[in-house]
């Protein structure tokens, strides 16, 4: 049967004691789990010990679906070896865990999954790794800053559908992987802004960033990030800066309110709850608006609204 093998890590300011501590505690994960933000009310079960070896954390929901992962193997503080065990919407179970290593600064964690698919869905691997990769990306994150400070600036508001007013922008056009969206995005604002302001464009409409393509295989979008623009405004040929329009449509809204790092979070919750309602969306691009930005508002305070037109 066709393997596949996927892992993501990131460096958290704390030693590999404490690291180990809360990752290896089954009571903490409702905290910090990248897939509960989109169903908080989803069932979660704890063994009465949620840290040791044969200790189960089972859930069960609408949208998260059901299943377990059991903690096969415990070793302080550099490994932990778990099995997951799908039930719902299809059977399936996979390794899982976490490695520790001490650094300079801190531990750096990385999560994993092992696993293999029926060769009739090998077609499935792609897709599967990324999507489980961004989810390990958003956990790890979420991990990262409840252990460094006791909170995860990060709360999602489901609006639904809402009629939208037509909108137009224009911005600097960029590629980049899922991982480097936070830096691309800064520095495609930083270019957006000099070609503003050198073709004497206004700039007093809200920042935003439209993807207009998402390579899901590779786990590389396709965005324009700018300034929303009136209708009537004159963008010159020259200028280097990309359009986009859309009429007046029905759109899902999702809003966040917290730092950027956590967006993700927010896009997670829209296209789980739209597909989970089979609402059809249009290919237009989806699009974010920054309704509030720093250093106006400290990131605990950054609202972000999330925009997907619908057909």
């Amino acid at each position: 049967m066709p393997a596949y093998s996927i892992v993501r890590s990131i460096e958290i300011e704390a030693d590999t004691s404490r690291v180990f501590e809360v990752v290896a505690d089954f009571g903490t994960w409702t905290v910090w789990s990248p897939w509960l933000i989109a169903e908080p009310d989803a069932s979660v079960t704890v063994s009465s010990d949620g840290k040791s070896v044969g200790s189960v954390y089972s859930w069960v929901g609408e949208l998260t679906g059901q299943g377990e992962v059991e903690h096969k193997e415990l070793v302080p503080y550099s490994r932990i070896e778990d099995e997951i065990r799908f039930l719902k919407p299809f059977k399936s179970q996979a390794r899982v865990g976490f490695l520790l290593e001490p650094t300079a600064t801190g531990t750096m964690l990385s999560w994993y999954m092992e696993g293999s698919m029926p060769w009739f869905m090998f077609w499935m691997i792609p897709m599967m790794k990324t999507f489980i990769s961004m989810d390990y990306s958003r956990g790890l994150k979420m991990l990262k800053d409840w252990i460094e400070t006791g909170s995860i600036p990060s709360k999602v508001i489901q609006h639904g559908v809402q009629q939208t007013e037509p909108l137009r922008m224009a911005g600097v056009s960029s590629t980049c992987e899922v991982e480097t969206v936070g830096p691309s995005m800064e520095a495609a604002f930083e270019k957006a802004r000099e070609l503003f302001r050198s073709h004497g464009l206004p700039m007093n409409g809200p920042a935003i960033s439209v993807y207009t393509k998402f390579r899901m295989s590779k786990g590389v979008f396709e965005y324009i990030s700018g300034f929303v623009i009136p209708a009537d405004a004159d963008v010159p040929a020259s200028s280097g800066l990309k359009e986009w329009s859309i009429g007046s449509a029905e759109s899902f809204r999702v809003e966040h309110i917290g730092s950027y790092r956590h967006l993700g979070n927010a896009w997670s919750v829209a296209n789980q709850v739209t597909r989970y309602r089979k609402l059809k969306q249009q290919r237009c691009g989806t699009y974010e608006i920054y309704r509030t930005t720093p250093p106006e508002s400290p990131e605990s305070e950054l609202k972000t609204d999330i925009y997907l037109p619908l057909r």
